[in-house]
């Protein structure tokens, strides 16, 4: 049988199942993701889309000229980051129901709009700005 990783927002209006284990898991300090989230550094896990099956429509942002951000029209939630023709979607790590159950981050995009009372983190590879591909 197949990994299963269920969340979904704070309200339950989005339930979503990831069906195997993610691409990656990374942390991350944009300027972007800080707003949204509320968090110096929110962390997510990457799947393929194909991976991600949803119960609920979220609502759409785009945030940038190149990618869009899904969240809870009626919570709040962040629940996903996703670039535009992208096979990969990001899913907000405290919206998993056991986020514990995936590996934890190896990678910190976006490094360079670190908080500056963060420190270095242990295990974290940083990368001043997106991870490079491979």
């Amino acid at each position: 049988m197949s990994e299963l990783h269920t969340g979904g927002c704070l309200c339950a209006a989005i339930r979503y199942t990831m069906s195997g284990p993610p691409t990656s898991t990374s942390i991350c300090f944009c300027t972007q993701c800080q707003r949204q989230s509320g968090a110096p550094l929110p962390a997510f896990a990457s799947c393929l889309v194909s991976q991600l099956t949803l119960d609920g429509e979220p609502a759409t942002y785009r945030s940038s000229e190149r990618a869009v951000r899904q969240f809870c029209a009626v919570c709040g939630s962040t629940l996903f980051w996703r670039a535009d023709g992208s096979e990969e979607i990001d899913i907000f790590l405290g919206t998993f129901d056991e986020p514990d159950a995936l590996p934890a981050p190896r990678d910190g995009i976006w490094a360079s709009h670190r908080v500056s009372w963060i420190p270095e983190l242990r295990g974290i590879v940083a990368h001043p700005g997106a991870r490079a591909s491979g």
